[in-house]
């Protein structure tokens, strides 16, 4: 495949959630609108989690080739100045998350960390959906359910509560600061 010409090009190789994001926000606030930068990323997650954050402040996620154990992604500055940054308004904390769980069992957690990332570790009963997949497994979730969505540190939940809501999910809330610091009960994938 030609090498995609960019005019900027960012180094993120071994860095995990949410560096990767946090390093292509500030090199892209450096650009002139319709630049190119290409995001180097060796994080599995990262196309997902670039893709959704692109969307979410209205610059273009160009797309993502992989080249052995690096993902080169493609973004574009957006050139109008509505490029602000969304964040979900709907927030719990993991102490509010604990406590719901004690007392309702009904209650949905949404997992939207990777395959890897939950197997070694998660809330009992978290459904796993990865980011890059939730937009064609929202059928199996109920939009009338409360839904309370977690990852690391509560980026990727941000961006996957913005998509939910969207998507006509009403009850949904991101948990911050996730699994980073979630000291509830976990479990693990045998």
């Amino acid at each position: 495949m030609n090498q995609i010409k960019s005019d900027v090009t960012l180094d993120a190789k071994g860095l995990a959630c949410p560096m990767p994001i946090v390093k292509t926000k500030k090199a892209i606030n450096g650009l002139e609108p319709g630049q190119v930068i290409e995001v180097q990323a060796t994080d599995k997650g990262s196309k997902a989690d670039l893709k959704a954050w692109a969307e979410s402040t209205g610059h273009q996620y160009i797309g993502t080739i992989e080249e052995g154990e690096v993902l080169k992604h493609y973004l574009r500055k957006s050139s109008s100045e509505e490029a602000a940054e969304k964040s979900f308004p709907h927030v719990l904390t993991n102490e509010e998350l604990e406590k719901i769980l004690k007392e309702d069992s009904n209650t949905v957690v949404l997992d939207v960390r990777e395959e890897a990332e939950y197997a070694f570790s998660h809330i009992p009963g978290a459904v796993s959906i990865p980011l890059g997949e939730l937009k064609n497994r929202l059928g199996e979730l109920d939009k009338s359910a409360g839904i309370h969505v977690v990852c690391r540190t509560g980026s990727r939940s941000d961006l996957a509560a913005q998509q939910l809501q969207s998507e006509g999910f009403e009850k949904v809330t991101n948990v911050v600061p996730g699994m980073s610091s979630w000291t509830g009960e976990t479990t693990s994938v045998k």
